[in-house]
């Protein structure tokens, strides 16, 4: 990741990257979310659970206000993506030598490369700067197990023996929520050639 190494080390009397407006805007939901247990969070407690999930919850509750649930959802996934593929961002998110001031700064610099902007931005810093960006990764988890719920939305992982054609995968995703009783079931197929015909589910 250019630049990131230099960044990190920048002035700390640059401007703090988490603006008023986000607080303004709902961000109240996280001043206690530490410890929260208040009702609104702890009707999804047997969906998501622990710090990560109070976090994910208070996210979801604020992005379903703006109807923006899937746009925040689908900038946390980009986000996850770049923790993937990049060991300085998986540096900078677990390490704890980085303070939250140059865990906010570099990630503003990080998220406006990669496009990602608004609610789900704005949250990303926010966590950083409460020192709770070492678990990120679970609370972006626990916003999408929430989403699905909201949807519907059953997740499978699969592993077959050979690549399924449309139909193959169409009566598959047919089957799985008929027995999940799920609106829809996304699922995530695997191949290894070791296993001698039918399907693995989980």
């Amino acid at each position: 990741m250019p630049g990131f190494p230099r960044f990190c080390g920048e002035s700390r009397d640059s401007a703090h990257p988490v603006r008023a407006g986000f607080y303004e805007a709902g961000a109240r939901r996280f001043r206690n979310v530490d410890r929260s247990r208040d009702s609104a969070l702890a009707k999804e407690e047997t969906i998501v659970s622990g710090m990560a999930g109070r976090y994910a919850s208070a996210l979801h509750a604020l992005a379903a206000e703006g109807g923006a649930t899937a746009a925040v959802g689908a900038a946390l996934s980009s986000f996850q993506k770049l923790i993937d593929e990049s060991p300085d961002l998986q540096r900078l998110v677990k390490s704890p030598v980085f303070s939250a001031e140059d865990q906010t700064k570099a990630l503003a610099v990080i998220l406006d490369k990669a496009g990602i902007s608004g609610v789900a931005a704005n949250f990303i810093k926010l966590v950083a700067s409460k020192r709770r960006l070492f678990a990120i990764s679970d609370m972006i988890a626990g916003y999408r197990k929430l989403e699905d719920a909201a949807n519907g939305v059953t997740r499978a992982e699969v592993t077959a023996a050979s690549p399924l054609n449309d139909q193959q995968m169409q009566a598959l995703r047919d089957q799985l929520a008929a027995v999940a009783g799920a609106k829809s079931v996304d699922v995530d197929v695997k191949i290894d050639p070791a296993i001698i015909g039918g399907l693995v589910v989980k």
